[in-house]
C-alpha cells in the first residue's frame, strides 16, 4: 500500500493524473500526518483543514475532466509572510495577530489557479527576521532529525513541514538566506530565485530591495514544477522583470560535462564546522566525476558583505514597518493620545529582534550618518555585485557550503545576536547581488544532522543552478532519506 505522505509531488502528480488516488485521499494524508505530528514540530500556525479539503475537491473534479497541470491536487503550505485572502497572515510577529488580508499574494493565486491546494500557513521569525525561527511570537520550529535543534530559519516551518513529510512542497521567502538555510539545515531542497523572477505582491515586507519569494520541496524536480508556476511578470509589483519565463523542468538533465563549476576561497572560512566542510567539498568532487569543470575562484569583499546586509535590511524594515501602528492592521493598544498609542502599540506588538533591526535602521538613516553608514554600504554592495558578475565570466555556477555549521541546539545562540547573524554569512551576499541560488542535500554530519550544497547562478540562471543541482542530487542518495518522527 502506498504511503502517501511519503510521494513527490512529481509520483503523486503521475497517481492523480492517471486516477490511482485523489486529491481528497491525498489532501487528507496530509491533514491526518499534521495532526499527528505537529504538536511535535510546530510547523505551522494555522491549519486550513476545511478548504483544503474544498480545494481538493474541486481538483479531483478538473482531473476528471481530464485537464493536465503539474500541481493540480498537490497540496502545499505557505509562509504566513504571504498575504492570504481571509486566512489569518500574522508574520509571526503578534501586531499582526487577528489579520485577515482581503487578497492573496500572486504567487499563491497563480497556485490556486493551477489547482494547488492549501494546507495552511508556516511559522517563520517574526517578519522574517531570524535565522533559527526562534522568534516567532507564537511557538519554536523545531528540526524533524532532532527536536531539540533549530530548522533554521527565517522560513524554518515550511523546511521543517517538507522534510518532516507534513506537506510535499511549500513556499517561503529569502532575504539573506532565509530559504537556502533551513534548506540545508532541514535536508530538503530550497530555491532563492534571483531578484525580479517572482513577483512580490502580497509578500509582507521585510527588506523590498533583498526579499524574494522561493519554493522548497524534496527534489530538485519537484521545486522546479512549483517554480514554472509561481514565476512570471507582474505590473503590480514594479521590481518584476519582464522576462521569458522557461519551462525550468526541461533543464534538468543528469549530465555535467562543460559545466564550468566555481569555488570560491573566501566561503570556506575560520570556524567552520570540520564535517561541513568535508561534505561540501566531497560533493564538489563528485560534480567533476559527472564531468564538471571546478576552479578556485575569489569573491574578495565576501567579507564585508555581512556588515552590508544589516545596514540595509535594517534600514529598509524600519521604513517597511512603519505601517504597523495599530491604526489599520491587527490589535490596537489605546493609549491616550495618538503618539502614545502608537508607542505602546508598537512596544507590546514587537518582539525583540524586529526592535532591535528597526532601531539599528532608523539609526543609519537618521541625519548625520546616513551618508556614512547606509550610503557607504549601497555602495559596497555594488562592489559585491560587481564580484560575482567577474566570476560568472569565468563559469557556470558557483559551489559552497549554505551554512557554517548543521542545525545548532534551540536556545543555544538566542542571547547572542551576533552569533546569530553569522548563521548567514555565507547566503547574505546572494540577497545583495540579486542573483539565484539554490541548497540541495549532500551529507550528513557524526549526529547525522544535514548538510547542504549551495549551488550559486548568474541573474535569471535558475535554469543552470537547476540543473546542476539536479545531476548531482541524481547521482547520490541524500535526497531520499527521512527523518525518524
Amino acid at each position: 500500500m502506498i504511503n502517501l505522505t511519503d510521494l513527490t509531488i512529481k509520483d503523486a502528480q503521475s497517481l492523480l493524473q492517471a486516477g490511482e488516488i485523489t486529491s481528497v485521499d491525498l489532501t487528507q494524508a496530509y491533514l491526518d500526518r499534521i495532526a499527528g505530528i505537529d504538536d511535535t514540530l510546530q510547523a505551522f500556525l494555522t491549519v486550513t483543514a476545511d478548504q483544503a479539503l474544498a480545494q481538493a475537491q474541486q481538483a479531483d473534479q478538473r482531473l476528471a475532466k481530464g485537464e493536465h497541470n503539474p500541481l493540480l491536487g498537490v497540496p502545499l503550505a505557505y509562509k504566513d509572510v504571504l498575504c492570504t485572502k481571509g486566512i489569518q497572515t500574522t508574520c509571526g510577529s503578534k501586531i499582526l495577530e487577528g489579520y485577515r488580508p482581503p487578497y492573496s499574494a500572486r504567487a499563491i493565486e497563480n497556485l490556486d489557479a493551477a489547482g494547488a491546494v492549501m494546507l495552511g500557513k508556516t511559522n517563520c521569525d517574526e517578519f522574517a527576521m531570524g535565522s533559527s525561527t526562534e522568534n516567532s511570537a507564537y511557538q519554536v520550529t523545531h528540526n524533524p532529525w532532532d527536536i531539540e535543534r533549530v530548522p533554521g530559519g527565517s522560513s524554518g516551518g515550511s523546511a521543517a513541514a517538507v522534510a518532516g513529510r507534513l506537506a510535499p512542497g511549500a513556499l517561503g521567502t529569502d532575504t539573506g538566506g532565509s530559504i537556502r538555510q533551513p534548506a540545508s539545515l532541514c535536508g530538503c531542497v530550497g530555491l532563492k530565485p534571483s531578484y525580479g523572477r517572482v513577483s512580490r505582491y502580497g509578500l509582507v515586507a521585510y527588506a523590498s530591495s533583498l526579499d524574494q519569494i522561493g519554493p522548497f520541496a524534496r527534489t530538485v524536480e519537484d521545486v522546479a514544477l512549483i517554480l514554472n508556476v509561481i514565476t512570471g511578470y507582474d505590473p503590480q509589483d514594479s521590481t518584476s522583470m519582464n522576462l521569458p519565463v522557461p519551462d525550468y523542468t526541461a533543464a534538468l538533465t543528469p549530465d555535467l560535462k562543460g559545466v564550468r563549476v566555481g569555488v570560491p576561497k573566501e566561503y570556506f572560512i575560520e570556524g567552520m564546522q570540520p564535517a561541513v566542510e568535508k561534505i561540501v567539498r566531497a560533493a564538489i568532487d563528485q560534480m567533476v566525476a559527472l564531468g564538471a569543470e571546478v576552479k578556485e575562484i575569489s569573491l574578495p569583499h565576501t567579507d564585508m558583505a555581512l556588515p552590508v546586509y544589516y545596514l540595509i535590511a535594517p534600514a529598509e524594515a524600519s521604513a517597511n514597518l512603519a505601517r504597523f501602528e495599530g491604526q489599520r492592521y491587527g490589535p490596537r493598544i489605546s493609549a491616550g493620545s495618538m503618539w502614545d498609542t502608537y508607542k505602546q502599540t508598537r512596544g507590546e506588538g514587537f518582539g525583540p529582534e524586529v526592535k532591535r533591526r528597526i532601531m539599528l535602521g532608523t539609526y543609519a538613516l537618521s541625519t548625520g550618518y546616513y551618508d556614512a553608514y547606509y550610503l557607504k554600504a549601497q555602495k559596497v554592495r555594488t562592489l559585491i555585485k560587481q564580484d560575482y558578475d567577474r566570476a560568472f565570466e569565468e563559469v557556470d555556477v558557483i559551489a559552497c557550503p549554505v551554512s557554517p555549521t548543521t542545525a545548532f541546539k534551540i536556545g543555544e545562540r538566542v542571547d547572542d545576536p551576533l552569533q546569530m547573524y553569522l548563521s548567514d554569512v555565507l547566503s547574505l551576499a546572494v540577497n545583495l547581488a540579486g542573483i539565484c541560488g539554490i541548497s540541495v542535500p549532500c551529507g550528513f554530519d557524526a549526529d547525522d544532522l544535514p548538510v547542504g550544497l549551495q549551488l550559486l547562478g548568474p541573474a535569471f540562471g535558475e535554469e543552470t543552478i537547476l540543473h546542476t543541482a539536479y545531476a548531482y542530487e541524481q547521482s547520490t542518495d541524500w535526497h531520499t532519506r527521512v527523518p525518524e518522527l
